[in-house]
């Protein structure tokens, strides 16, 4: 499913005090089955766009489309979409098992059919064997790789991610990125992934969307053309230095005059 983004901007208005603009007439088409990454100084407003395409916050103005490149059709804000906080929101009084098949439950699936399907999905991320503990019973990484499976089992075509590996340690994030990585390739769904860190967004991303500081607008668009299935081992590459540099440099502008426009 392609994300059009058509001249949305957001505006958050709080009693008493003046209206602060988060997007201003941002535009951009995020590709049906490609990984975008979303990288810009901290307020940009990279959380609230993903947001708005999640349908969990209205824009002020613009509009929100998802089409089906296939056919051209259409579907509702939302409707193809699951969200992946940086926040877990696992419920540490239901197991494992019962964590990731949440949402099937929800939905009516039957007791059995969604452990079922939760088994194989705990498979696929690594977990076999640890479907009856509770999340106070894992250790980081693995409770990361229970809410990526409780996100994966719902099949939405577009995935959204809200920097779901900040707070790892830094090895953990290695295994959960090329961990990301292998059911990118699986599954190929659209991806729009908030990140402050310009090495992930290099390693896991398809392009990179550079945003400026607040109001944030578009400020760059940078194609990833690094050949996949990829791993760490590319972050030793010149191309992957290169990269690295160019994207340093627009953010390195943005903070600046965002720490600038502070201090005034």
């Amino acid at each position: 499913m392609e994300v059009r983004v058509e001249a949305v901007s957001k505006i958050w208005s709080v009693a008493g005090a003046a209206p602060i603009t988060a997007l201003d007439t941002v535009r951009h088409r995020f590709p049906s089955g490609r990984f975008s990454c979303l990288l810009g100084p901290s307020g940009c407003g990279k959380s609230t766009l993903i947001q708005i395409v999640g349908g969990l916050e209205a824009p002020s103005t613009g509009t929100i489309s998802i089409v089906d490149p296939a056919n051209g059709r259409s579907a509702p804000v939302g409707a193809s979409s699951i969200m992946m906080w940086q926040g877990l929101n696992l419920f540490p009084w239901r197991n494992v098992i019962d964590n990731v098949a949440f949402g099937l439950e929800v939905a009516g699936i039957s007791r059995n059919e969604r452990h079922q399907r939760a088994r194989t999905m705990l498979a696929t991320v690594g977990l076999n064997g640890f479907d009856r503990h509770l999340p106070r019973q894992l250790s980081g990484g693995m409770r990361q790789r229970v809410a990526l499976a409780r996100a994966l089992i719902m099949e939405r075509p577009i995935l959204l991610m809200d920097e779901p590996f900040a707070a790892l340690d830094a090895q953990t994030k290695i295994v959960m990125q090329e961990e990301l990585l292998r059911i990118f390739e699986a599954t190929r769904k659209t991806v729009l992934f908030v990140t402050h860190a310009i090495d992930e967004a290099i390693l896991l991303g398809d392009e990179i969307v550079v945003m400026t500081a607040r109001p944030g607008r578009i400020k760059e668009v940078i194609p990833i053309n690094l050949p996949r299935p990829r791993s760490f081992d590319l972050v030793n590459t010149p191309e992957f230095g290169a990269l690295f540099q160019r994207v340093f440099h627009l953010i390195r502008e943005e903070v600046t005059r965002a720490m600038t426009e502070q201090a005034a």
